[in-house]
């Protein structure tokens, strides 16, 4: 069934429906197709622009409609699209009074509102996996919250700090994520049902009603913007790519982790793999994956805005490429986010290994030019002394703390025998004692807000408090 026809005198030729089908795409749009239609029908109905008694029939065909596709009963094929698919199924249902349902509205603004609803219900499932991977950093910080490992700039080690607060780095990452999806579904959740096909309807729409029945926020405010505007999408999508970056960012570390050369964790068999060909193979395959579906990800974004950036107003059939690249960006994520909890969960942290790597390669070189500026020198200074130190500790094999005090005192007669002392990692660390520090008191203190903060989202969601 098609939705239009009356001017063409020809079939459609059959090499340009399949092209432009969209029904193998849209069709996962069903539940937000039948509840769009069940507001738009009961608003006619209020109105008096259909009868009451068709009204209530439709929004009745519509429910069972919507219970044959919840329980596989419907066959996906025979029409182009969702749309034109629910309202044959619904005339076959009901008769001619589902013909009334299209009144006062295009497929345009249809369309429009279902990627709304769909965003909207993706935002929220996207923002509960994000608090489960929070709260499955926050366990893991919290139980090692006194392990010590090297920080890293350029992949080199630079200074000691404390696991836990390497994993809040990526809480905060992923705290910004679930603002962002939280930001994108305020803004999905505006109606643009009665935009009709670009210029409004001609009949008098009580378009605030179907917001409300929808648990809208509001109505769009151009009926043209209405039916063209793919912000939304376009904002999901960014989004997901960005969640996704931070993601593969993890995923990147695990891997590197997980490795011989640095051993810092071992996934867990159950999120391991082995090799077809080397018994002794443990690979982090998941990780890996994740860290290459952010290519994926990104390219459904550029995808997107590639699509958007010649449209002229109002809608063009460009348009219905949006859903594929948006479902395939919610639906890897998705999976992206729902995967790696239980992997890090599972995994086991190699405290001994991450304490000797802080003890070698100089980690407290700072900390020693830190000691010479609180003894009067300054910094510049200070950090020459301390380079030249490293090359003289680098040249005997030894470290900072296996230098005699009379090397020091060679290098600045200001260095006294309380700088052992301060060469320590546990005095490294508590050095940092600064609001967002590494120092063991500053990352108790991160993990009771964030887990503060989580609890309360979470009570809030839960309907608890």
């Amino acid at each position: 069934m098609k939705l239009w026809g009356g001017r063409f005198e020809k079939e459609t030729d059959q090499r340009l429906s399949a092209f432009g089908d969209s029904l193998p795409v849209d069709c996962r749009l069903w539940r937000e197709d039948i509840r769009g239609s069940i507001a738009h029908a009961e608003m006619l109905g209020r109105a008096g622009i259909i009868g009451r008694d068709e009204a209530d029939l439709i929004v009745v065909g519509l429910e069972a409609l919507g219970k044959d596709f919840a329980s596989g009963a419907v066959a996906l094929e025979g029409a182009e699209d969702i749309h034109s698919l629910i309202e044959a199924l619904l005339v076959e249902r009901i008769g001619p009074a589902a013909k009334k349902l299209h009144t006062g509205r295009s497929r345009n603004d249809q369309a429009a509102l279902d990627i709304r609803l769909y965003l909207i219900g993706a935002c929220q499932g996207r923002k509960a996996d994000l608090l489960a991977l929070i709260a499955a950093l926050l366990e893991i910080a919290e139980r090692e919250v006194d392990t010590v490992m090297p920080g890293y700039t350029h992949l080199q080690r630079a200074q000691p700090i404390l696991l836990g607060h390497h994993l809040l780095a990526y809480a905060e990452m992923f705290w910004r994520d679930w603002e962002r999806f939280g930001d994108c579904e305020r803004r999905a959740e505006i109606s643009p049902l009665g935009a009709g096909a670009l210029a409004g309807a001609g009949y008098s729409l009580d378009r605030v009603q179907v917001a409300e029945a929808l648990g809208l926020r509001g109505i769009t405010a151009n009926s043209m913007d209405a039916v063209s505007d793919r912000d939304a999408v376009v904002e999901f999508t960014f989004a997901a790519a960005l969640t996704q970056t931070h993601l593969s960012r993890l995923a990147e570390e695990l891997v590197i982790w997980s490795s011989a050369e640095f051993g810092f964790l071992a996934l867990d068999d159950a999120f391991s793999t082995g090799s077809s060909i080397m018994p002794q193979k443990r690979n982090p395959d998941g990780a890996e994956l994740i860290r290459g579906k952010s290519g994926r990800v990104v390219g459904d974004l550029v995808a997107l805005l590639m699509i958007l950036k010649g449209l002229p107003l109002a809608y063009n059939k460009d348009l219905q490429e949006d859903k594929e690249a948006v479902f395939d960006a919610d639906d890897t994520l998705a999976g992206c986010l729902q995967i790696l909890p239980p992997m890090l969960l599972t995994a086991h942290w190699n405290r001994g290994r991450m304490r000797a790597a802080v003890e070698e390669g100089f980690l407290n070189a700072t900390d020693l030019a830190d000691y010479l500026v609180r003894k009067g020198m300054a910094f510049r200074e200070a950090h020459e002394v301390a380079g030249g130190l490293v090359r003289l500790a680098e040249s005997r094999g030894t470290g900072l703390s296996g230098l005699a005090l009379e090397d020091y005192q060679n290098a600045s007669p200001l260095v006294d025998p309380d700088v052992y002392a301060l060469l320590t990692p546990e005095a490294c660390l508590a050095a940092r004692d600064v609001p967002g520090g590494t120092a063991p008191a500053r990352v108790r203190e991160a993990l009771r807000e964030c887990r503060h903060r989580l609890d309360v989202i979470l009570e809030c969601r839960d309907g608890r408090s």
